[in-house]
């Protein structure tokens, strides 16, 4: 893989891991609130944070990074997160399952 190409995988999961640690921040405090549900999406729209659904959350693929099929959910997470935001529909990259970077796995 070349420079250019792995920019691109790299991004993606930065971006991944940043906004689910802002959901994280959102959830946590949600959490400590008894008027308010940490899972309502709203909630978090309301405070200009993504919705990250739960089969995207950085703590989720952590969890399962040893597995596999660690790119599918990759490429799982980044079409969820997608379809609950519209601002990010066809942005995210959605190739961590292609074969050219899982030979050597």
């Amino acid at each position: 893989m070349d420079a250019a190409e792995y920019k691109h995988v790299v991004l993606g999961l930065i971006f991944l891991k940043y906004i689910s640690d802002a959901f994280k921040e959102m959830y946590e405090e949600l959490s400590k609130d008894k008027s308010s549900n940490a899972e309502d999406k709203d909630e978090y729209l309301a405070e200009n944070i993504f919705w990250v659904p739960k089969k995207a959350r950085w703590d989720y693929l952590q969890s399962n990074a040893k597995k596999s099929e660690i790119s599918k959910l990759i490429d799982d997470a980044m079409d969820a997160i997608e379809k609950d935001n519209l601002t990010l529909r066809g942005v995210l990259p959605k190739d961590y399952a292609r074969p050219s970077l899982n030979k050597q796995r």
